[in-house]
C-alpha cells in the first residue's frame, strides 16, 4: 500500500481531477515539467512548526536552508556558504551567501535566520532539536551566530531543509500564531521553487524561482504534485505515465509491481535521513512484561527473519537496534534474538509463568497502527500465531482509526503494540524520544510510551547530546544500543520499505539522505516524457 494519513479523492476523482488540472494541461504542452503523485497530504507549507514527510517535501522547495546534505551524510553550503563549530562546541557561525532574495524580493538577511531558528526551537514538535540553542547574534546582514548552552554536535544536521527552513521575519513576525499563520498557505521562501498555485486536497504547483540564488537551479520549469487518496490510482497514473514521480511508497507488492514495469525507475535510497524503524513495543510498567526475561522470551519466539524474508517478500532490511543500520552511528554487533523457542520457553519458565494444563501461561493483547496491514496488521497477526508456540496467548486488538490508537498508546493502555518511529538522521532529534526517562509523557504519542526507565541509558544519551568528538559520541550511542537491545523495552522488526519511484529519461534523481524531501534543483529531463 502507499503510506497515507488523508483522504480527499476517489479513485474516479483523481481520473476526473487528472483531465482537467494543470498537470494534465502543462504535461500536454510538453513543458519543462515534473508531475508528481503522492498520498502524504499536508496539512500546510511550513515545516517550521509541523514536521512529517508530507510537509517537508513542498518545505524543501519553497525555502532554503543553511545547509543540505549529501548521500554521504556530508554537509554542504546552502544559504550558509561556510560555517565554523567553536573549539568549545558553544557556537556555530554561519556565514550566509550574499544577495539572496525571497520570492517576494526582499532580500534574506542573519535576522530571518535568527528568527526562523528561534521560530523552530519554539513552535516545531521536536523539542530536543534546538534544545541548545539559547540564542541567535546578527553582527551584520551575512553573519549569524548561533549561541548554544552546551555542545550539539546534532544542531548541523538540523540545518537540513526538511527541518530548518528560513522564513521571512517580514511575514512571519507580525505576532501571529506561527502554527495557524494564514502564510503557511501562501509560504514565501528563498528556496529554488515558489507555491504558484494550491486546490485543497487536489494538487499544488511549484514553479521556478528564476532569482534563486544558486547558478543554473532550478532546471524543471516547474512541479506539479497531485494528492491522491486512491493508492492504486496513483500506481496506475505512474504506470501510464501519467505523472512521472511517485515518492515513499511503501507497500511490498507495490513495490514489486513497479519494480517490473519496463519505463520506471524504483530505488529505495533516499530514505537514510529518516530512519524508519518498524517495531514491536512493550508496556514495561505492566505485568508480566515489567520483567526483561519475558520481553526476551517474546523476543525469542517473534521470528524476525520470517517476517522480513516472507511477510515482507525481502522489500524490507531487518532491524536489530533503535539507530537504523545505514546510520553512521548504528551498532551491528547486538543481541540479535534469532528465533530460538526452547530459550524463550527457558526464560518464561525463570521468571515464574510455568504453562498451566492447557499449555498457555498467560494472555496478552497487542495492537496496531490501522490502515499498514503490511507492516502493522500482518505482523500483529503472525505474532499471534508465534506466541502460542511458547504458551502466550496473544489477542489482537483492532482500532477503528488512528487518534482510536494513538489514544491507547498514549495513556498506556496497551500490552503490546506495533508502531512505526523514524530516527530524523541524528539521534537527538529522533531517537532520544523513545527511550529518555524523562520523556515518558503521558498522552504525547511517540514519546516515551514503553515508559522505559534505566538510569544509565539516560546519562548516555544525555553525554551523547554533548560529546563533539565522533569517535566517542560513536562509543557512547554504541554502548546505549546494547543497553536498550538487551532490555527489550522494544523488539526491533524491520526497516519500513519507502521507495521513490521515477520515469526514465529523468535525471539528477534525489538520492540524498534526504531523498525528495531536499530541493529537487538538480532534477532535470535527459529524455523528456512523450506528449
Amino acid at each position: 500500500m502507499l503510506i497515507r494519513r488523508t483522504f480527499v479523492l476517489g479513485a474516479l476523482g483523481l481520473v476526473a481531477a487528472a483531465a482537467a488540472s494543470p498537470a494534465a494541461r502543462a504535461q500536454a504542452a510538453g513543458s519543462n515539467t515534473l508531475v508528481v503523485a503522492t498520498t502524504q497530504v499536508p496539512r500546510h507549507f511550513n515545516g517550521a512548526v509541523q514536521s512529517g514527510m508530507a510537509t517537508a517535501m513542498p518545505t524543501a522547495q519553497i525555502f532554503a536552508s543553511p545547509l543540505r546534505y549529501d548521500e554521504n551524510w556530508k554537509p554542504q553550503p546552502y544559504l550558509a556558504q561556510s560555517w565554523e563549530v567553536a573549539p568549545d562546541g558553544l557556537s556555530v557561525t554561519l556565514h550566509l551567501v550574499k544577495n539572496v532574495v525571497f520570492h517576494d524580493g526582499k532580500p534574506v538577511t542573519s535576522d530571518d535566520v535568527a528568527f526562523s531558528i528561534m521560530a523552530i526551537k519554539a513552535n516545531h514538535p521536536f523539542q530536543t532539536m534546538l534544545a541548545a540553542v539559547e540564542k541567535v547574534d546578527t553582527p551584520d546582514p551575512a553573519t549569524a551566530i548561533i549561541r548554544l548552552s552546551h555542545p550539539s554536535p546534532s544542531l548541523l544536521l538540523a540545518m537540513s531543509p526538511a527541518l530548518m527552513p528560513i522564513l521571512p521575519k517580514h511575514i512571519y513576525g507580525d505576532g501571529q500564531d506561527l502554527k495557524t499563520h494564514p502564510a503557511n498557505l501562501k509560504p514565501i521562501g528563498s528556496g529554488p521553487f515558489k507555491l504558484t498555485e494550491y486546490k485543497q486536497g487536489e494538487y499544488y504547483t511549484l514553479e521556478k524561482f528564476d532569482k534563486f540564488f544558486m547558478p543554473g537551479r532550478p532546471k524543471l520549469d516547474k512541479i506539479v504534485v497531485r494528492l491522491v487518496s486512491d493508492g492504486n490510482a496513483a500506481l496506475v497514473s505512474m504506470e501510464r505515465g501519467d505523472v512521472q514521480a511517485l515518492p515513499f511508497v511503501a507497500g511490498v507488492r507495490d513495490i514489486d509491481r513497479l519494480q517490473k514495469v519496463p519505463n520506471i525507475v524504483v530505488t529505495d535510497k533516499g530514505f537514510a535521513g529518516v530512519g524508519p524503524l518498524n517495531w514491536l513495543a512493550f508496556n514495561t510498567r505492566k505485568k508480566p512484561l515489567d520483567d526483561v526475561r519475558v520481553r526476551q522470551a517474546i523476543a525469542y519466539a517473534a521470528n524476525r527473519d520470517f517476517i522480513v524474508s516472507k511477510l515482507m517478500g525481502g522489500k524490507a532490511a531487518p532491524a536489530f537496534g533503535p539507530i537504523a543500520p545505514n546510520s553512521p552511528l548504528a551498532e551491528a554487533n547486538v543481541e540479535p534474538y534469532k528465533v530460538d523457542y526452547a530459550k524463550s520457553a527457558t526464560l518464561l519458565d525463570a521468571a515464574g509463568y510455568p504453562k498451566g494444563a492447557d499449555g498457555s501461561r498467560f494472555a496478552l493483547t497487542i495492537d496496531y497502527i490501522p490502515g499498514g496491514d503490511e507492516q502493522q496488521r500482518n505482523v500483529a497477526e503472525y505474532l499471534r500465531s508465534q506466541m502460542k508456540r511458547v504458551g502466550i496467548n496473544l489477542e489482537v486488538r483492532a482500532a477503528p482509526d488512528f487518534p482510536t490508537w494513538a489514544q491507547r498508546v498514549s495513556n498506556f493502555d496497551f500490552d503490546l503494540t506495533m508502531d512505526t518511529v523514524y530516527n530524523w538522521a541524528d539521534p537527538v532529534i529522533g531517537v532520544n524520544r523513545t527511550y529518555l526517562s524523562s520523556n515518558i509523557r503521558k498522552g504525547i504519542i511517540w514519546s516515551n510510551t514503553q515508559q522505559y526507565s534505566n538510569p544509565k541509558v539516560d546519562e548516555l544519551l544525555q553525554a551523547a547530546a554533548m560529546e563533539t568528538s565522533p569517535e566517542k559520541r560513536r562509543a557512547l550511542y554504541s554502548e546505549f544500543q546494547k543497553i536498550v537491545v538487551q532490555d527489550v523495552p522494544i523488539y526491533y522488526v524491520n526497516v519500513s520499505p519507502y521507495y521513490n519511484a521515477f520515469s526514465k529519461g529523468l535525471g539528477g534523481l534525489p538520492t540524498t539522505i534526504w531523498g525528495m524531501m531536499s530541493p529537487l534543483d538538480e532534477m532535470y529531463w535527459e529524455t523528456p516524457p512523450k506528449t
